[in-house]
């Protein structure tokens, strides 16, 4: 399970650190994309990206190609180098809007990459009743 909150700064090269006790469940090579609702990178297995891209493949044939290019066009599989660091290509680096600091957070079965600030941004603005209202609806 993929937890926990990472701070850490892209190189000169766009290369981030990913932390070892992700890199434990990610695998050896795993996939780095942009999400579809947030300014930030998703992270996935590559399993897991199978398992989230599955979905898509059961659309009708227009919609799932349109949504496999546009999720595929800037994707990028990664392996680690031996300082446990990837490279992000520009697109990736430039639709989350990292310029230095960023934040590695575990959400279970991916994880999340975000420009600090845009983190720090949505931590804030997190309204905490509204979140406690729908864990309660969903039982928890």
């Amino acid at each position: 399970m993929l937890t926990g909150e990472f701070r850490h700064s892209l190189d000169a090269k766009n290369r981030i650190f990913m932390p070892a006790k992700l890199r434990e469940e990610l695998g050896e090579t795993f996939m780095i994309a942009r999400d579809i609702r947030e300014k930030c990178l998703k992270v996935y297995s590559l399993e897991g990206w199978a398992a989230y891209t599955a979905p898509i493949k059961e659309q009708p044939r227009q919609l799932a190609e349109q949504v496999m290019r546009l999720l595929h066009r800037s994707a990028a599989q990664v392996t680690p180098d031996s300082q446990g660091r990837v490279l992000l290509p520009p697109m990736l680096v430039e639709y989350a809007e990292i310029e230095k600091n960023a934040v590695v957070v575990g959400c279970s079965d991916y994880a999340e990459i975000w420009a600090e600030a845009n983190y720090e941004r949505m931590v804030d603005d997190v309204d905490d009743e509204a979140l406690r209202r729908a864990l309660e609806a969903c039982g928890l």
